[in-house]
């Protein structure tokens, strides 16, 4: 399956225009694609509903979005103002949740609330679960506490089973299909906002329960690979991690550095499932 994690920065390009179609062109005909900073209802992306939009470039992708921001849109009952992470993948979502990561009221610096979007996905091999990820941009200690939040989640899923379980329950709860699983086996892509052989990076890919640098399990140098050349230099800010049990099934990644519909670049993966 090929996967595409890329932040979209809400559609604005390198030359300052804000271009879906241009992003989804870029993307291509991935299996599975991960989105980070995907609006609803801001003046900057002229008051547009992403999600929908990204659905209607995608038609035959399921899809799901889950904002770390939620705020009133106006007057307008209903509408509201997010900004978030999406999933969409070729094959059925079974499930989904979307988990809010630790946020401090910073001193300086811009905190915005960010979120972990988890979809559980029908492989071929069976059902695997993807993240679309962003961690905050501007304080250490805040990603390092949003890191071991994300841990804790994936590392807990397998104990805390699918969005239903039970052994005795009304039999309603069939009437639309068994219940759903929550597979061990992730994929873990987006912008971590942290840099190759930092201490968030440690944090993340180090020791029992870490993940896997899928860049690095594949041969690659630590610090190659740049996706993001700004405030921060030209780092590799956006990542594919997996759970250890999936790092046999790695195939290939790369950076496409030709896309120009955002601030950083989008990853490509490929793994065997």
């Amino acid at each position: 399956m090929n996967f595409v994690g890329y932040n979209i920065q809400w559609g604005t390009g390198k030359d300052g225009r804000v271009d879906l179609a241009r992003i989804a062109g870029e993307i291509g005909e991935a299996d599975v694609i991960a989105l980070q900073e995907v609006d609803r209802y801001w003046t900057r992306s002229h008051m547009a509903d992403q999600p929908a939009e990204f659905a209607a470039l995608f038609p035959e992708h399921h899809w799901v979005y889950g904002p770390g921001m939620d705020m009133s849109a106006g007057e307008q009952r209903g509408r509201r103002r997010q900004f978030g992470n999406m999933v969409l993948a070729r094959a059925p979502i079974l499930a989904s949740r979307n988990h809010m990561l630790p946020k401090m009221a910073l001193a300086e610096g811009l905190s915005l609330q960010r979120a972990a979007l988890e979809a559980v996905i029908e492989a071929p091999s069976g059902p695997l679960r993807v993240y679309s990820v962003h961690l905050n941009h501007s304080s250490a200690a805040e990603r390092l506490a949003q890191i071991a939040r994300l841990l804790d989640i994936i590392g807990a899923a397998v104990a805390e089973g699918g969005a239903w379980t039970g052994t005795r329950y009304d039999p309603v709860w069939e009437l639309d299909g068994p219940q759903p699983p929550l597979p061990a086996r992730a994929v873990v892509l987006g912008d971590f906002n942290l840099i190759p052989g930092s201490g968030e990076y440690a944090a993340l890919s180090g020791g029992a329960g870490g993940l896997v640098d899928a860049w690095t399990a594949l041969g690659h140098g630590l610090g190659a690979g740049p996706t993001f050349d700004g405030f921060r230099g030209n780092v590799r800010l956006d990542y594919a991690f997996v759970t250890p049990d999936l790092a046999a099934n790695l195939r290939a990644i790369s950076v496409d550095n030709d896309a120009q519909g955002s601030d950083h670049q989008p990853i490509r993966i490929e793994i065997e499932l």
